[in-house]
């Protein structure tokens, strides 16, 4: 028989190691430079299919009506490719997100949702979509998407759909979330935002793989300047957590990351964390945990 629903599929976040802007194209998209982490901390979704058509979230989200929630639209896409391809509408889905990563905080969750609902909704239906043509699919969402679907770090190119796998080290962050949203539009749309970084090479980047400390005292976050000045919590978190190691803010904020080499270290900075923020303790992974869940031997085919 057919699996009719697919419980607890992971939707981890990640971290940008650092992430440079190289320019910008004449339809204002933004070109960047970036390695893209995952972690093993993240949302996570229950897929179940219905009687009939509809694609249903049924889990509250405050301040996303589920028509404009990524995860709706990406599961809408998908099913209307499947139209295309099969001739008939699949099943629809009941879809519940239960939400742990902070929303506006460059940890890439809205489009995790969406790319494990993609991924798992693909072999509920067995749609038999390739992961590059999910990636496809994707991308007009958000440009974070196809990461998630390439399921393992990346050093990431263009405006995020161009990637190379990449291995990191085996190491510990502590994440800060210093208790502010920020809107990505209002970062690179500043007129301060530095958008001629020089371009660098993946090899320049994987000779900082050796240790925890080294990694991330490559780069920098270009966005980080402008993020810090708009909202003075990402820069108290980011001076805060500079006295432990090499702090920086992930993707266009707000949330603030340092790597450690044990979890033990990375606890210990966590138990001095001051009250009027949130954080965790994350471990890097290599590769997308739904991978092994559905016992895809690589997404991409």
């Amino acid at each position: 028989m057919r699996a009719r629903s697919l419980l607890g599929c992971a939707a981890p976040a990640k971290l940008n190691l650092f992430l440079h802007i190289t320019g910008r194209r004449a339809d204002g998209y933004h070109l960047l430079q970036s390695v893209f982490q995952l972690i093993d901390v993240g949302d996570s979704l229950d897929l179940s299919l219905r009687a009939d058509e509809r694609i249903v979230r049924t889990s509250e989200l405050a301040g996303v009506p589920a028509e404009s929630d990524l995860v709706v639209r990406a599961l809408r896409l998908l099913q209307g490719a499947f139209y295309e391809r099969h001739g008939r509408l699949p099943p629809g889905v009941d879809v519940h997100v239960t939400k742990r990563l902070p929303m506006g905080g460059g940890l890439g969750g809205g489009s995790s949702d969406a790319a494990t609902a993609l991924m798992a909704a693909n072999h509920l239906w067995h749609a038999g979509f390739t992961g590059a043509e999910l990636m496809a699919l994707g991308l007009p969402l958000g440009a974070d998407i196809p990461f998630f679907l390439f399921g393992q770090n990346a050093f990431v190119e263009g405006v995020g759909e161009q990637m190379t796998a990449v291995e990191t080290p085996d190491c510990w962050y502590v994440v800060i979330a210093p208790g502010v949203e920020v809107p990505t539009a209002s970062i690179f749309s500043a007129a301060d935002l530095t958008r001629d970084a020089k371009p660098v090479r993946i090899t320049d980047f994987s000779r900082h793989l050796k240790t925890a400390s080294s990694l991330q005292a490559y780069g920098r976050n270009d966005l980080q300047a402008v993020a810090a000045r708009l909202f003075p919590p990402v820069a108290a978190a980011v001076e805060w957590l500079a006295a432990y190691g090499e702090s920086r803010m992930t993707g266009s904020g707000a949330c603030v990351f340092c790597a450690f080499a044990s979890e033990a270290a990375a606890a210990l900075v966590l138990a001095q964390l001051p009250s009027q923020w949130r954080g965790f303790v994350a471990r890097s992974l290599q590769r997308h945990p739904l991978q092994a869940q559905l016992q895809i031997d690589g997404v991409i085919e």
